[in-house]
């Protein structure tokens, strides 16, 4: 009985010392290089807060420059429009808002149109008004050159009343589509009418037919 204790005994101590050994072989093998894997870690790191303050730096440059981008835009509508220059002016070295340098560049602009409108219009009543100077230029023109080619034709002719005869009805027949065109509400008015009737009643072409037909008239009285 003693020997078979003595030999469980030893049997027992040899497994634990074979498996104390096997484990402590076991978790040699299996602990890891802490040394390498921190320097790994922290480089890791390192490279990651390096690439956020990368994107944060690049982020931060863009923003600054939309914002000088709009500061400079804001500084050249308050020096460009007059408005902006007066305000400031008034107020000495107060800043204006952006919403009133906004305002007052879309009033400006407004006003701009409005006195582009105005000019557009009084150049097409200039342009009528050298038409129509045109036309009675060419008239007198043509009146001159008949009188030189032949200035005694008639002479001794026509009496004074004849002529005023042939003026009175010339000017009767004008002035019936000159009443039909003209409206006197303004002076202003009133002269674009009379260079705009000047120029549709006054050509050439419709003076002569005027004068024709009554001279013909005139003819057929006097036979």
């Amino acid at each position: 009985g003693f020997f078979a204790d003595n030999t469980r005994k030893g049997s027992v101590v040899s497994r634990a010392n074979s498996i104390t050994s096997n484990t402590g072989s076991t978790s040699a093998s299996s602990v890891p290089n802490t040394d390498d894997e921190d320097s790994d870690y922290r480089q890791e790191i390192a490279y990651k807060e390096t690439y956020k303050d990368r994107r944060r730096q690049a982020h931060t440059q863009a923003e600054q420059k939309r914002r000088d981008a709009i500061k400079k835009g804001y500084d050249e509508l308050q020096s460009i429009v007059p408005t902006c220059q007066q305000q400031d002016f008034l107020i000495g070295s107060q800043k204006l808002s952006k919403a009133t340098v906004l305002q007052k560049t879309i009033d400006y602009i407004q006003f701009l149109h409005k006195e582009k409108k105005k000019q557009e219009e009084e150049l097409s009543t200039l342009r009528k008004d050298v038409m129509a100077l045109k036309i009675m230029k060419a008239n007198y023109e043509a009146i001159v050159k008949a009188h030189r080619s032949n200035p005694h034709q008639g002479k001794d002719q026509v009496t004074d009343q004849v002529k005023f005869s042939i003026f009175q009805s010339i000017m009767d027949s004008l002035f019936q589509t000159f009443n039909a065109c003209i409206s006197v509400t303004s002076f202003q008015e009133l002269s674009a009418c009379v260079f705009s009737w000047i120029e549709e009643h006054c050509k050439p072409q419709i003076l002569r037919e005027i004068v024709v037909g009554i001279l013909q008239q005139l003819n057929s009285q006097l036979q």
